[in-house]
């Protein structure tokens, strides 16, 4: 197949990826009216045979401090057939129209899956104390094909970054929890949850937790939660005007692309969560909750209804996002990976985050500067 690249309007971009079962929220074209403090283009591939369009991209432009020369960035995309023979004919466009475009240094996220693992598996390594990490498991599931696109990368002089993979080296999670919904019945996937899971809900039914949708209006409370939640993890928490700005973008550009959920007992808000859906991928995006009330289990009642809501929207799979991969219960990310376990889904392993340096000195400039950050 013989491609053409070219610059595609948000129009034709978006009628791409309604085309397809999923795509990465981070990659419709309204996420770069989320991302307003970077420049952006819309890239499609079109075949030369039929016209037809076949890939498509969404590249956040980020300038350099005193010069004008960019870094690009493709989160969790571009959205083209990674597993196709021709992998040169992909990218080789893209890197020579992002050069002209002033880029030193490229980075982007293939949405490749390289391995999966059960719940049950991870429970076991969890147990065995010589398991420090999640690849010292077995996986249930290796996609040979994702091999072949790393080792194509390689050649191609792409490079990964120096965590070889731990986690959250890269700028997005290589390491995912997900629930998979299709052909499952929803009394199936609760039967998955584990017994702690199932007790809390419970617990939280008998209690009268009470989940309900919010709307913009109600973002200043998401963000009275979050900020409390930032300040008992340590770590510093977006503006109220980003999450403005990310309800105000998604749901204009399709007004179910995000939702606001809160878990409320006796008319008190003690959890809140943001979701996004593309296509049949749901995520479970942001999450914020009270340091009161968490004996009444707001946390899980606010995850079974979203998971459910996600299942009437006919999802097939509800993709609680990143994990770390220490399976060391002494790690301070381990609850988090211990919480999402619970919920008798996978950890599945993305093929991570790689550069291309179109311009090596200033690319180990930024390097260098990202570092001392």
């Amino acid at each position: 197949m013989s491609l053409t690249l070219r610059t595609i309007s948000r129009e034709q971009h978006l009628a791409y990826i309604q085309s397809l079962p999923a795509a990465s929220h981070m990659q419709v074209p309204a996420w770069a009216d989320v991302k307003a403090e970077w420049r952006s283009e819309n890239l499609g591939w079109f075949d030369d045979r039929t016209g037809e369009m076949v890939g498509a991209g969404l590249v956040l432009y980020r300038q350099l401090p005193k010069i004008k020369r960019y870094l690009a960035y493709l989160p969790e995309g571009p959205v083209i057939n990674w597993f196709a023979p021709n992998l040169d004919d992909w990218i080789q466009p893209m890197l020579a129209h992002l050069k002209q475009q002033g880029a030193f240094s490229v980075k982007m996220g293939p949405p490749v899956i390289i391995r999966r693992w059960e719940a049950t598996s991870i429970k076991g390594g969890i147990q065995n104390p010589d398991v420090k990490r999640l690849r010292d498991i077995e996986a249930d599931f290796i996609e040979p094909r994702a091999f072949e696109v790393a080792d194509k990368l390689r050649r191609m002089g792409w490079q990964q970054g120096e965590d070889g993979g731990a986690g959250f080296g890269d700028v997005q999670p290589r390491y995912v929890f997900q629930v998979p919904l299709a052909n499952r019945s929803l009394e199936e996937v609760h039967k998955n949850f584990n017994q702690l899971w199932r007790r809390n809900i419970k617990k939280a039914e008998k209690a009268g937790v009470e989940v309900v949708q919010g709307g913009y209006q109600d973002l200043e409370e998401w963000q009275r939660l979050y900020e409390i939640t930032a300040v008992r993890d340590h770590f510093r928490p977006r503006p109220l005007s980003y999450f403005q700005r990310m309800w105000t973008a998604l749901n204009t550009e399709d007004p179910n692309r995000m939702r606001l959920y809160f878990a409320r007992h006796n008319g008190v808000n003690l959890s809140a969560a943001t979701m996004l859906v593309v296509g049949g991928h749901v995520w479970y995006s942001y999450g914020a909750s009270d340091n009161i009330g968490r004996e009444v289990r707001p946390s899980n009642a606010m995850q079974w209804r979203m998971l459910r809501d996600a299942y009437a929207l006919g999802a097939t799979v509800y993709d609680l996002r990143g994990i770390s991969d220490s399976l060391d219960e002494t790690d301070h990310l381990f609850g988090l990976i211990q919480f999402k376990v619970g919920t008798g889904g996978q950890a599945a392993e993305y093929l991570g985050e790689w550069d291309f340096p179109l311009n090596k000195l200033l690319h180990k400039a930024l390097d260098m500067y990202m570092s001392r950050r």
